[in-house]
């Protein structure tokens, strides 16, 4: 695991104890300390920990005075206090301190690395938190992950940075989005920036599987299962063990078969066809979706236990026309996949109606339609005749006499786009005064900008 860890305390063999019990545990990055002078040094010299372990009893400073000093210096690491004396009063001052959780010695490994876990995710939680109240764009710890992700858009890569913190957790993420937005991309970076990189990832359309397929499906059977004459079946539950399964279009899977995913997410459980006996199996699961799950539900098409229990993270990918900046980025990037590198020419008119063009089909279209104008080009440069017919006729017509007929017509969308962002800067983007001006909800205003990539 890539969470890095400081144990303090002033016994040897508790720390040896403690270091086999973490490695053991998958816990890597580990750093231990018998004097509480040293650790406190570290942390006023800016080294960053996720999670501190500190003894209350040791000589020189005592690990509350120990705590406090961490708080002051680094805010975002969680404290966890351990001592051999079992007393409410030092359990409720080390809380009221800052620490998150208080152990008492001896402390199973089971115990111990519970607490940790938790107090990754609450770490985690507040880590999400943080990324929109930055200015700055967040920078990715392990960028190789999401490289077949490109995009320049600030709120793409708070995004990013988002799904890289979950990444770290094996809790189920939730990406929904419209068709086309990548988010079968960035189940697979979820993936390769999670501890689970070595194992497999198993992508299944969930629009496919009817009802007589999904367990042999899912579960897999045994020889003779079904006729006695097939061979024994490796289910998606039993090929994916310790990887990540990625639950596309989620939102098709049909009711009756909801209960018996559910039950693999809660209990991490299943039965072979063929046989009784009871299966395990460790797995991450990533749900997407297209639909509106939250409508379904209300429909009563999707079951709330499920969407809650898939919704552990949720990341929502916006449509290509809120963040139209990467749209010559991608344009650049698909070029050179299909031409090789320095891809191809494209004259400017040509260049300006792909960048103009809504794209419904997200970023799937633009990668289409690029293609089919490098086909239809035949190694020379891209022009407006390549282009599919829909957007040649998103071509805006040039007016000299101003005559109604000469006049480009623009979208109703984009004339409230323009109409909305001009009163959000003539009201120095203050959402409350913008709201009231327009004479809208302010939660409707929340939702249009974020559909505009504004914050």
């Amino acid at each position: 695991m890539e969470n890095s860890i400081i144990v303090v305390d002033d016994e040897q063999d508790f720390l040896e104890s403690i270091r086999r019990g973490l490695i053991t545990a998958g816990y890597k990055h580990l750093t231990t300390e018998i004097d509480p002078v040293r650790a406190a040094r570290l942390f006023k010299n800016g080294n960053a920990f996720d999670i501190a372990l500190i003894d209350i009893t040791m000589p020189e400073m005592d690990g509350i005075e120990l705590l406090e000093t961490i708080r002051n210096c680094s805010p975002r690491t969680e404290c966890i206090m351990v001592t051999a004396i079992d007393e409410a009063r030092v359990a409720v001052q080390s809380i009221r301190r800052g620490a998150y959780d208080y152990l008492v010695k001896p402390i199973s490994k089971e115990d111990l690395v519970s607490s940790i876990e938790r107090a990754l995710e609450r770490k985690r939680l507040f880590d999400i938190l943080d990324i929109g109240k930055r200015k700055q764009v967040p920078k990715l710890d392990n960028a190789e992950a999401f490289k077949a992700i490109v995009t320049r858009s600030k709120n793409m890569l708070r995004i990013l940075k988002e799904a890289e913190l979950h990444a770290a957790s094996s809790a189920p993420v939730l990406i929904t989005g419209e068709t086309g937005t990548g988010k079968e991309l960035l189940a697979k970076a979820i993936h390769a920036a999670s501890p689970r990189r070595d194992f497999p990832f198993t992508p299944i359309n969930m629009d496919s599987l009817s009802s007589h397929l999904f367990d042999a499906e899912f579960f897999g059977h045994t020889k003779g299962a079904f006729t006695g004459a097939e061979k024994e079946r490796m289910g998606h539950l039993e090929h994916t063990n310790k990887g990540s399964l990625f639950l596309d279009e989620i939102g098709n899977l049909p009711l009756e078969l909801q209960g018996k995913l559910l039950r693999v997410l809660q209990e991490g459980e299943y039965i072979k066809l063929g046989t009784s006996q009871i299966r395990t199996a460790d797995i991450r699961f990533i749900a997407a979706t297209n639909k509106d799950l939250d409508k379904m539900m209300l429909q009563k098409q999707f079951r709330n236990d499920l969407y809650y229990r898939l919704k552990g993270g949720w990341l929502h990918l916006p449509p290509l026309r809120a963040h139209r900046d990467d749209i010559p980025l991608l344009m650049s990037h698909f070029l050179e996949e299909f031409c090789g590198a320095g891809g191809a020419d494209i004259d400017e008119e040509a260049m300006t109606l792909l960048a103009r063009y809504d794209y419904p089909g997200n970023i799937r279209e633009l990668k289409t339609t690029i293609q089919s104008a490098v086909n239809l080009a035949q190694a020379g440069p891209i022009s407006v005749k390549h282009l599919p017919h829909h957007l040649r006729k998103s071509r805006p017509k040039i007016s000299t006499t101003g005559s109604p007929e000469d006049i480009a017509i623009v979208p109703l969308s984009e004339l409230e786009k323009k109409h909305i962002l001009l009163a959000y800067s003539q009201m120095a983007n203050n959402k409350s005064r913008t709201a009231k001006l327009l004479g809208i909800g302010l939660n409707t205003l929340r939702r249009k900008l974020e559909s505009y990539g504004v914050e």
